[in-house]
């Protein structure tokens, strides 16, 4: 269990990285006039974020989880993906890059590095994420319920952007 909180923790560190990495980049945007969409939802997303890691050390301690290593090692290279997919989405943004949804007039939509083939990696990353950091060390209930309030999230959070997105130009290829 040890290991596993270690894990947990990481993956916490992780999120507060991007925390202070979209601070930067709302003033970035928001100083070249960008504007937020979706408010409303952003306080859900972070408490539906904050009860992933929450719930993934609660279950394992309270019902006493097993580590099964054919499950476990999967799902922990399953984590590392999910990471390095969400990291490569925010390099490939750059300033554009945040936790809420902002669009500053007159940037073309980036359609480089993962966006090349998906409208929206970086959720792609917080799914997986969401199943595979639970099942690392067997919290499917976990896993179960966050997966589920996830989805119905996303579709707001994917409308919201995607109406955000629809007011920029033309797609910037270099990206």
């Amino acid at each position: 269990m040890i290991w596993y909180t270690a894990l947990v923790l990481a993956v916490a560190a992780e999120r507060l990285a991007e925390l202070v990495v979209a601070r930067r980049n709302t003033r970035w945007s928001l100083a070249r006039g960008g504007t937020e969409s979706g408010r409303g939802h952003y306080p859900a997303m972070v408490a539906l974020h904050t009860a992933l890691l929450v719930g993934c050390l609660a279950e394992v301690r309270l019902a006493e989880r097993p580590f099964l290593p054919a499950i476990g090692w999967a799902m922990a290279a399953l984590v590392v993906a999910a990471e390095a997919l969400r990291w490569w989405c925010i390099r490939t943004l750059g300033p554009r890059w945040n936790t809420r949804v902002i669009v500053v007039p007159g940037l073309p939509r980036v359609t480089g590095g993962p966006y090349r083939w998906l409208s929206h990696p970086n959720y792609v990353a917080v799914a997986a994420e969401g199943v595979a950091l639970p099942l690392v060390h067997g919290a499917w209930v976990t896993a179960l319920v966050f997966t589920v309030l996830n989805a119905a999230l996303m579709t707001v959070r994917i409308r919201c952007e995607d109406g955000a997105l629809a007011r920029l130009p033309a797609a910037d290829a270099r990206a």
